[in-house]
């Protein structure tokens, strides 16, 4: 006898639809799974024989044949373990259920309970895109399907559950369905822009950098508030809308770093990995193709800190990915897109001792070690880098005053008004900052007088910049003028855009 089941595989963030056929028929005691699946599929066969026989059900003395189509998909994970376990049980006639418009996802325990998964979001959603509308799913994932609107989720805690429900002994509820309130996250940063003394020329490169979602570069001595300044940044950072939480979700979720408590991300992510990071790590792959920091950082911030300490192959492998918001990860066993829209914050020292340049401390380095310190940073990379800021030390006056300064929320208002601005203005336009702005749509929406040309055209000469440079001081003179509350780009704005430039 035949049955068929439904489940899902994910290929990066996109799901794809796979038909789960068993066969059961008369010969010796088998169970052989086809259809190019790695070896957590292939084990599935021992963790279901056991989940059957353990939730009370007889598992067929005959030969077993599970078919994963289509055949030339490669399927990876233990998510169909459910469907083929559900198919098990229909074929060989100890269920009796029309299961043909749900989908089963889930991995089995050999006790028989249904285990949590990671990807359970990004799969939904690309069901829900397929046409399907029902689906089962272990408890553990219960948070995050609640905000996929529009399909009908029963979540179950073990494999005789799920019988219960087909058959109709013990029919489950479905799961209440929740909106996105940004009332329910976690509003606890460990920093405030109000406690940082002094530097003010940073924070308000800081602040036009969050508006406009401009890469910046903190360079200073050791000690002068770099860091702490970065570490500011997420209580700053604009709202995130519901289509930017669900896809910085659906990326958390692959990677399994999604929080039980919430189901969905709320705020924008903070990544700073070690400089120690390999290329891989960074960019994302390795053997099950997993997203990497860049992608974790996904409508957020990816913080370097000591860049010039990151290996060379690293950092140029960033170049690409902060140029077009997206990066592709190609390795033998497949190839997977994943979006990279981040802000990028580094920081560095201007020479290895850290000195060059202070007006209390005496660098100790030879012009040769600075030169070759700063050249770990290539030129195309700092081309993509908007904001080049100098940070210098801090006086002990400013440091032991008891005045503080604007709190992260003051400055994260302004932000969000002029996030509000960049959304309107681009609507229907496919982005959402000045940053992300094209050739186009700079033409479109930064007119510049006469005057602002020629103060540009100065720049570029003097500065021997690139054309991609002047593209980007456009893009950050936009935003300081859409703080300005200006509709027009100023020559305060582009002379205040070029004072960036390192």
């Amino acid at each position: 006898m035949i049955a068929k089941t439904r489940g899902y595989v994910l290929n990066g963030l996109k799901g794809i639809a796979i038909d789960v056929e068993i066969d059961v028929a008369n010969g010796l005691p088998a169970f052989d799974i086809v259809g190019l699946g790695d070896t957590a599929v292939k084990e599935a066969k021992e963790r279901v024989r056991s989940a059957i026989k353990n939730s009370g059900k007889k598992v067929p003395t005959q030969k077993i044949v599970a078919n994963l189509a289509p055949a030339d998909v490669k399927k990876e994970g233990s998510s169909l373990d459910l469907s083929i376990a559900i198919g098990v049980l229909l074929a060989s006639g100890a269920l009796i259920a029309e299961v043909k418009d749900t989908v089963f996802i889930g991995e089995l325990s050999l006790d028989g309970s249904v285990r949590r998964i990671n990807g359970v979001l990004p799969t939904l959603i690309s069901a829900k895109e397929d046409g399907y509308k029902k689906f089962i799913i272990p408890k553990g994932n219960e948070k995050e399907a609640s905000f996929v609107h529009g399909i009908e989720v029963y979540v179950v805690d073990s494999l005789e559950q799920v019988v219960d429900h087909l058959s109709g002994f013990k029919p489950l509820e479905r799961i209440e369905q929740h909106d996105f309130n940004l009332d329910d996250r976690d509003k606890e940063y460990g920093s405030d822009l109000s406690l940082v003394k002094g530097q003010a020329v940073a924070k308000r490169a800081l602040e036009v950098a969050v508006s406009g979602g401009h890469n910046l570069l903190f360079v200073g001595a050791p000690g002068t508030g770099k860091t702490m300044l970065a570490k500011c940044i997420p209580t700053i950072m604009p709202d995130l809308t519901f289509d930017e939480a669900l896809e910085t979700t659906k990326i958390h979720s692959v990677a399994g770093l999604l929080k039980d408590s919430d189901g969905i991300v709320f705020n924008r992510p903070f990544r700073s990995p070690h400089h120690t990071a390999t290329t891989v790590s960074m960019t994302g792959g390795g053997a099950s193709l997993r997203p990497g920091e860049i992608s974790l950082a996904h409508n957020g911030v990816l913080f370097l800190d000591e860049m010039p300490e990151y290996s060379r192959a690293t950092l140029e492998a960033l170049r690409q990915p902060l140029e077009d918001g997206v990066i592709s990860v190609s390795r033998a066993t497949g190839s997977v897109e994943y979006p990279a829209n981040v802000m990028l914050c580094g920081s560095m020292n201007p020479c290895p001792c850290g000195n060059y340049g202070s007006e209390d401390k005496v660098c100790t380095c030879t012009p040769s070690q600075i030169a070759k310190y700063n050249a770990k940073l290539s030129g195309p990379l700092l081309d993509r880098i908007d904001l080049q800021i100098q940070v210098d030390s801090v006086k002990y006056a400013e440091l032991s005053g008891e005045g503080l300064g604007e709190t992260s929320k003051i400055v994260r208002e302004r932000v969000n008004k002029v996030r509000l601005i960049q959304k309107e203005r681009f609507k229907g336009d496919g982005i959402l900052t000045n940053a992300d702005m094209k050739e186009a749509h700079i033409k479109k929406y930064c007119k510049l007088t006469n005057e602002c040309e020629n103060i540009l055209k100065s720049a570029y000469e003097t500065l021997k910049l690139s054309p991609r440079a002047r593209s980007r001081i456009i893009k950050v003179a936009r935003t300081i003028a859409d703080m300005d509350g200006k509709e027009n780009i100023g020559a305060e704005h582009i002379l205040e855009a070029v004072s960036y430039r390192r």
